[in-house]
């Protein structure tokens, strides 16, 4: 299993995701549209310290027939030039097998697993086999869904397949409220991720994350905050033309005033790694207390339809404090058995009864 792999051996083989002492930059457009785009922005990006890396979309997964797919591999020659031009290193997204072999000979040199295939166990195997006995880094996006084992085993995947450098990339989770997020972060749900694989190095994506410019900053540094090892930011040279994802990409300058207002220095990590564990226990008490509260709706309307239906005569009192002094005893019972303050239990169904119960069962 990979969570028994130490760091030297996942890591002997690169230098490029291997952590470092400053968070490493990936950035480029959300897609490959022309040489010319390319060439624009990876020359802006070059001038910018800390990218290392220049990414582009080359094949599109999209819902729609007639949305725009990509370029296919000639976007690759793009990618290749821009290599040849920058010195930078260059990286893509590959969804099947015959992707990998047509990015290793265009010589690309990250190979980046989308969200949309880390959800497939067929497509991931299908490409690690296709990788075996090649030397070269796989960074693996987070599901759409939240589905934490199948990120997991994505990466467990490639390492059984024999690559050694591998990265993963959080890029936020489709949930039923985003709300304000294109994809919900769950920061939690990383730190989970983590605790079962902490040597594979933790990259950000908040461009997909965010969904739009305003958003941008305070994720990048939140994850900052969280001791993640770099950025993977999309950035064209003109994101008005971009043919995808115009709202949240940057131009390279505006990549660089984000860069230069994020702090770097002296985080604390672990204090950051506690407030999101607080944030995800007040996010489940108010989850509780709207279950609550939505039981106790449904408690007073089934005693309202039992009071209707039947009247208690005067002479059935005693009985029904003899059935609810049963009730409230087998409460009680359970309420021990589930370790949860047994004096607690009582004086709230008492006041349950005494507020919700107008049956002649419960009537004081």
């Amino acid at each position: 299993m990979i969570t028994n792999t130490s760091p030297e051996m996942l890591y002997k083989n690169s230098n490029v995701l291997a952590k470092t002492a400053g968070p490493t930059i990936i950035a480029g457009p959300c897609s490959a549209e022309s040489e010319e785009q390319m060439l624009k922005t990876a020359i802006g990006l070059k001038k910018l310290q800390g990218v290392t890396v220049f990414r582009a979309g080359i094949w599109k997964p999209r819902t729609r027939l007639g949305s725009f797919q990509g370029v296919g591999t000639i976007g690759l020659e793009w990618l290749k030039t821009v290599k040849q031009e920058t010195g930078l290193l260059t990286s893509c997204e590959v969804a099947n097998s015959s992707h990998v072999a047509e990015a290793l000979k265009h010589e690309v040199d990250i190979l980046i697993i989308g969200a949309h295939t880390t959800v497939n166990a067929f497509l991931v195997q299908e490409i690690a086999e296709s990788l075996r006995g090649v030397d070269i880094p796989v960074m693996v996006k987070n599901p759409v869904h939240l589905q934490l084992q199948l990120w997991i085993g994505a990466v467990e995947r490639f390492h059984h397949s024999g690559i050694r450098n591998i990265g993963a990339i959080h890029r936020g989770f489709a949930t039923l409220d985003n709300a304000p997020y294109r994809n919900h972060p769950k920061w939690d749900q990383v730190l989970e991720f983590k605790k079962v694989l902490p040597e594979i190095p933790m990259y950000c994506d908040p461009s997909h994350i965010a969904g739009r410019r305003s958003l941008l900053r305070p994720v990048s540094q939140r994850a900052l905050d969280l001791g993640y090892d770099g950025l993977v930011v999309e950035s064209h040279y003109n994101p008005a033309k971009a043919l995808s994802d115009p709202q949240h990409q940057l131009m390279p300058q505006e990549l660089d005033m984000l860069l230069q207002t994020l702090r770097i220095e002296g985080i604390d990590v672990d204090g950051a790694r506690k407030k999101v564990h607080l944030e995800e226990l007040r996010k489940q008490i108010e989850h509780l207390d709207d279950e609550l509260l939505d039981l106790l709706s449904r408690r007073s309307k089934v005693t309202s339809k039992l009071e209707k239906l039947q009247k208690a005569p005067a002479t059935e009192a005693p009985q029904a404090a003899v059935h609810w002094d049963q009730v409230l005893e087998s409460l009680l019972s359970k309420a021990d058995s589930a370790g949860v303050d047994k004096e607690f239990v009582q004086t709230v169904f008492q006041e349950v009864r005494k507020h919700y119960a107008k049956t002649y069962l419960y009537k004081a």
